[in-house]
């Protein structure tokens, strides 16, 4: 493929060289162009790992996604382009698949949840979801609506339940065409605790998540931790390829269908945004224009099927994968630096996103707020800052002044990008120090070097991130942990709600002074 590449390359080059391009068919030379810029495309997006034919369903599954729907010539083309398809249906059968993704939970509050799934096929679901004491004989047995899965939405659906209670584990199952798929005692969640209530409970995180077989059993070990959620901060999945939806598609399919995948997201409240290589390509800036290139609110609808987030940007109109939630006393802000990024304009958020942040930030009252974004905020960032927020510093020191402006205490900064985990400290003259906690070697086995500014770095083996909010304490607290594939720890710094806020930087000047 790259002698393919190089071969078409020099001739246009020569053609262009010796300007003998006047003889040539203008649509010869069009057609150079386009070709070449095709095979660019190919190959910079890496080819993707094929699972092992011996991995029970998932190896067989993969080699025909791979064979099939991944080499399509329509662009849009997804599940409903295969259902039909023999071999496809000869091993959805044999195996009993009557799931094709999920269940993944998510848009949990301290009353509600949502589950999301994906059949092979057009099926009626619906979900039961009873309290975890009655798991043996489930007599409050709280249903969902039923929903009907399509071709218009992939065959995906959404079932909402409701009328939950604060700080309570469940047990739940899913019916397709009313039969139960699944034995109860799998599927566990729990419910979020209310606000201000006085709890503590884990958040996991991370990005830097190219499928790769042998590394998929991090989502197992993550699961070992029980985080009341999760959060995914970016190449979620390797795409590097817009243009093409029903690649997009095949990508999330085989990361959805991985058992360790499913065990945990059936059973932790996931949230999700992108950064550059699940939304478009390497480094790339979407522009301010909502709905230009046209492939923009393309791939934010691929990308709204695969997640089950609240809610994503400003719907239809202002699209965008920026969300926000809450968990007891905790705020978490999930940005959107990739959509309507033009670091020409000074900007990684576009100006209704920014206004959404700065909203919501100035009215939050939550002890702890977190502030999630694809990319790094320190201004030691790798490439001299050329694909962070250091590359629009006007911006990014506005959300900061905002901070020490209208002083707003409990704030920490999660970011992603870097294949490895950093810790580092924004010292703020008028306001307090600011730490921000980055990792993105989730299943990555591509690695970026350490950094000697930071408080931490690490890059071996594949890691996440965990933080723990403890807010039953006199002085509540936040403790970062860097956790390998392994379950080893390999770093921890905890921070108290007290060293988070502008009045102990007053305190501790006048003690100083």
């Amino acid at each position: 493929m790259k002698k393919l590449y190089q071969n078409v390359t020099e001739a246009l080059m020569k053609l262009i060289e010796c300007k003998c391009w006047k003889t040539v068919s203008k649509d010869i030379c069009l057609l150079t162009m386009i070709v070449t810029s095709l095979l660019g495309v190919m190959l910079h997006a890496k080819e993707p790992i094929q699972t092992p034919k011996s991995t029970p369903i998932i190896g067989e599954l993969d080699a025909f996604l791979l064979d099939s729907l991944y080499n399509y010539n329509e662009p849009d083309a997804g599940l409903a382009g295969i259902i039909d398809n023999a071999k496809f249906k000869a091993i959805i059968e044999k195996n009993d698949l009557r799931l094709f993704g999920g269940p993944i939970l998510g848009a949990v509050t301290d009353q509600s949840a949502r589950l999301w799934i994906r059949t092979p096929g057009s099926a009626m679901v619906q979900a039961r979801v009873w309290p975890d004491a009655a798991v043996d004989q489930p007599v409050e047995v709280i249903k969902t609506d039923k929903v009907k899965t399509g071709a218009d939405a992939d065959f995906t659906a959404l079932m909402d339940v409701k009328g939950l209670e604060p700080s309570t584990a469940y047990h739940y199952d899913i019916l397709v065409n009313g039969k139960q798929i699944q034995r109860p005692e799998r599927r566990r969640f729990r419910t979020f605790p209310a606000k201000h209530q006085k709890a503590k409970f884990s958040v996991g995180f991370g990005g830097g998540a190219r499928y790769i077989p042998e590394n998929e059993r991090i989502w197992d070990t993550i699961a070992s931790f029980d985080p009341l959620a999760f959060l995914f901060l970016g190449d979620n999945v390797y795409i590097d390829n817009p243009e093409f939806r029903n690649r997009q598609r095949v990508h999330y399919y085989r990361r959805q269908m991985r058992p360790e995948f499913r065990r945990m997201t059936g059973t932790t409240a996931i949230y999700a945004i992108w950064d550059d290589h699940d939304f478009g390509k390497n480094d790339c800036a979407g522009g301010l224009n909502p709905f230009k290139p046209e492939w923009k609110p393309r791939v934010w609808r691929v990308f709204k099927q695969n997640w089950n987030n609240p809610y994503y940007g400003g719907g239809e109109e202002q699209p965008g994968c920026w969300f926000d939630f809450s968990i007891g006393d905790v705020d978490f802000f999930m940005t959107d630096g990739r959509y309507y990024r033009a670091f020409e304009e000074g900007t990684m958020l576009g100006s209704a996103q920014k206004q959404w942040l700065f909203d919501k930030l100035k009215t939050s009252t939550a002890t702890f707020k977190v502030i999630a974004s694809g990319t790094l905020w320190t201004k030691h960032a790798d490439k001299g800052g050329a694909d962070s927020w250091w590359g629009v510093r006007r911006e990014r020191e506005e959300i900061l002044s905002l901070i020490d402006r209208e002083k707003i205490d409990g704030v920490i900064l999660l970011s992603a990008d870097r294949h490895r985990t950093d810790v580092y400290k924004i010292e703020r003259p008028a306001g307090y120090d600011i730490f921000e906690f980055e990792t993105s070697k989730l299943t990555n086995n591509h690695t970026h070097p350490t950094k000697d500014e930071a408080l931490f770095s690490y890059n071996k083996g594949n890691s996440f991130g965990l933080l723990t909010f403890d807010l039953t304490a006199d002085d509540p607290e936040v403790s970062f942990r860097c956790i390998t594939a392994e379950g080893d720890t390999v770093y921890e710094l905890t921070l108290k709600h007290s060293r988070l806020q502008v009045e102990s930087v007053l305190t501790l000047n006048m003690y100083l002074f």
